[in-house]
């Protein structure tokens, strides 16, 4: 039986924000209590300025509704792991005016109040993770574990080495021993920048590739990157990286402006003259190729593999078809020529 009055009411502040809606026996079967201390608990909860209403029926219930004050809410360790990543990131890269004051504030709150254990984590995400790296369209990858974001980016803070399986964009499955550097956001994913022991060369990984991070307790000295910093390094290794589907577009545009309509890598956009440029669209996701062509909003020509242009076609058929079914009228598909 929960007695500890505080103890209990903040168990049932937890339950109550993990479900929309608690039938009062069921509260109290949790809590160990009678449903007569299930009351007395939610009174107080409202007093506290929690907005919880009473819901009716055969068994009834409570729910945890919006208010118009922000009341204090319960975290557990990854949520506010989570929390002081995502705060992280707006801070340093947000494009909405204010918003990284804003999250720099609600991250020093965060860490005022968090156990020594989880500050520690946070501290270390902090020091390894730099701000993120746009390409055109964002895809919607994996999200990280925090506890893997964590056990990396405490290394990266020591200068741990430490050893994962990987596996390559084939499915390769290997093992991987690794002196990290720096966590990078980029392109809808989590890179592991990193020196690799065994080729002696620096590379970047993929979380959402990664299983098992674990840190073998050796430190070494910090290396040196070969870039200016972290997020430089990943966006070359991207636009360098070989692509599964080839695709070349040279536009009728500047490049500057094509450049901020796709929010392009610069050694991807590449200018020809003050009125032309080309751009390299390849990449391994037909649906993303497909949207950068689409923001180029300009005359094009495109130089692209077979599976790209019939992608392409295919698409623009769809639309057409969809047009013509509302008696909408529609041009030919496409602003430019296209060659397979």
């Amino acid at each position: 039986m929960t007695s500890d009055m505080p103890a209990r009411m903040l168990r049932l502040l937890s339950l109550m924000q993990t479900r929309r809606e608690w039938p009062g026996q069921e509260l109290a079967d949790r809590l160990e209590v009678t449903l007569r201390t299930v009351r007395r608990d939610i009174d107080r909860l409202r007093e506290l300025g929690y907005p919880v209403e009473g819901t009716t029926g055969p068994a009834g219930g409570y729910r945890l509704t919006s208010g118009t004050d922000m009341p204090p809410l319960l975290l557990d360790d990854e949520e506010a792991v989570a929390i002081a990543v995502a705060l992280r990131t707006a801070a340093s890269a947000s494009g909405v005016t204010g918003i990284g004051e804003t999250a720099l504030r609600a991250l020093a709150k965060l860490e005022q109040v968090l156990p020594a254990r989880l500050r520690t984590q946070v501290s270390a995400l902090q020091q390894a993770t730099t701000a993120p790296v746009t390409y055109g369209a964002q895809e919607d990858g994996p999200h990280a574990d925090p506890a893997m974001l964590a056990v990396l980016a405490a290394a990266c803070r020591d200068h741990e080495t430490v050893t994962f399986d990987y596996a390559t964009r084939r499915g390769t499955p290997g093992f991987r021993r690794v002196e990290p550097h720096s966590l990078v956001p980029a392109a809808g994913r989590w890179f592991l920048v990193a020196h690799d022991t065994r080729a002696n060369d620096w590379r970047i990984y993929r979380l959402d590739r990664m299983t098992g991070p674990v840190p073998t307790g050796q430190r070494v000295p910090a290396r040196t990157l070969p870039a200016p910093d972290p997020a430089a390094f990943v966006a070359t290794k991207i636009a360098t990286a070989p692509a599964r589907y080839r695709a070349f577009a040279t536009v009728h545009a500047p490049a500057a402006a094509v450049l901020a309509r796709t929010q392009g890598l610069p050694e991807r956009v590449i200018p020809i003259d003050e009125a032309t440029c080309t751009v390299d669209l390849s990449g391994g996701s037909l649906a993303r190729i497909a949207q950068l062509v689409a923001a180029l909003d300009a005359d094009y020509t495109l130089d692209a593999a077979p599976e790209v242009v019939g992608y392409l076609r295919a698409a623009a058929e769809r639309t057409l078809l969809r047009t013509r079914s509302v008696g909408d009228s529609w041009p030919e598909p496409g602003h430019g020529d296209v060659n397979g």
